[in-house]
């Protein structure tokens, strides 16, 4: 058996494990724009990963940004697009905390974030950066979908989770690991291990890493001290139909965020006195299975 680390240096294998809810959850995406957003078609995704929901919404005709820290990741996005996709589609490697691009300033119609990747921003101040410039981004009346899952911190047992794909003949064998909550930290420990089986292969790829926690009240502090509202929340079923209800006890969610208009109005350069500015688009708010990451 050969040991390797770093998943993220193995796109392909990954997305064995990963990769299978893309139809569905650019559907969701849509869904979400259109009650929630502006319905428009630029979209920006933050860890974008190996590209399966960039090309998926390049596909769907939507323009599409995209960064993500890993050259592995990136360079599998790339190679996966048509070159009408190529077209609609802008890639390039970034942390969440740091991105910025002064030409997307309030541009961007949608931005989203599934599946816990957020948790990897390890400190206060580096998630309230990514959600601040994320926000800037936004459109008036535009969105940030954002999935991760909550902390139980009273849990007394580690958590483990399997599953199992294919790529051509490779067999690939997933086992998550998370170990219990520290409060005072606010991190709890991960490891991942994929199996990769097949002709003439035997490989053990481990990776380990902090996931950093939070409890719905920890979130909701966040959101606000970065000048976002909640509009709703759902979890990983990506179920339009079935927001959390109050008291919910499922730690799975996505949450649909909006730039309050004070932090909107406070982003952008003052007007002259003949200037006008169109109000910022405004929704109600209506009181799956585990992902660990990206």
């Amino acid at each position: 058996m050969e040991k390797r680390t770093d998943w993220y240096e193995h796109p392909q294998y990954y997305e064995a494990i990963f990769g299978t809810d893309t139809v569905r959850e650019v559907d969701f995406l849509l869904a979400l724009s259109e009650r929630f957003g502006t319905g428009g078609k630029v979209w920006l995704e933050p860890a974008c990963g190996a590209g399966r929901l960039v090309e998926e919404a390049a596909r769907r005709g939507l323009r599409v940004v995209g960064y993500d820290i890993s050259e592995a990741m990136l360079a599998h996005a790339r190679k996966r697009l048509t070159p009408a996709e190529r077209r609609r589609v802008k890639l390039g490697p970034s942390r969440m905390e740091s991105f910025a691009d002064p030409a997307l300033e309030g541009k961007v119609d949608l931005a989203h974030c599934l599946v816990s990747t957020f948790r990897y921003l390890d400190s206060e101040s580096a998630a309230r950066q990514h959600l601040e410039g994320t926000r800037r981004l936004l459109k008036p009346g535009g969105i940030y979908v954002l999935g991760f899952h909550l902390t139980d911190y009273e849990r007394a047992k580690p958590e483990h989770e399997r599953w199992v794909g294919q790529v051509g003949e490779d067999r690939v064998v997933c086992n998550t690991n998370e170990g219990l909550p520290e409060r005072r930290a606010r991190r709890s420990a991960m490891r991942n291990r994929l199996r990769v089986t097949g002709p003439d292969k035997d490989w053990l790829i481990e990776t380990e890493w902090f996931f950093r926690t939070y409890s719905g009240a920890q979130a909701a502090k966040l959101f606000r001290d970065a000048g976002l509202r909640v509009l709703s929340c759902f979890t990983f079923d990506y179920d339009l139909d079935a927001p959390v209800e109050r008291g919910s006890l499922r730690l799975d969610r996505v949450f649909i965020l909006q730039p309050d208009a004070a932090s909107q109005s406070a982003d952008a350069p003052p007007l002259g006195p003949a200037s006008s500015r169109k109000a910022p688009k405004t929704a109600s708010t209506p009181e799956k299975r585990r992902k660990i990451s990206r």
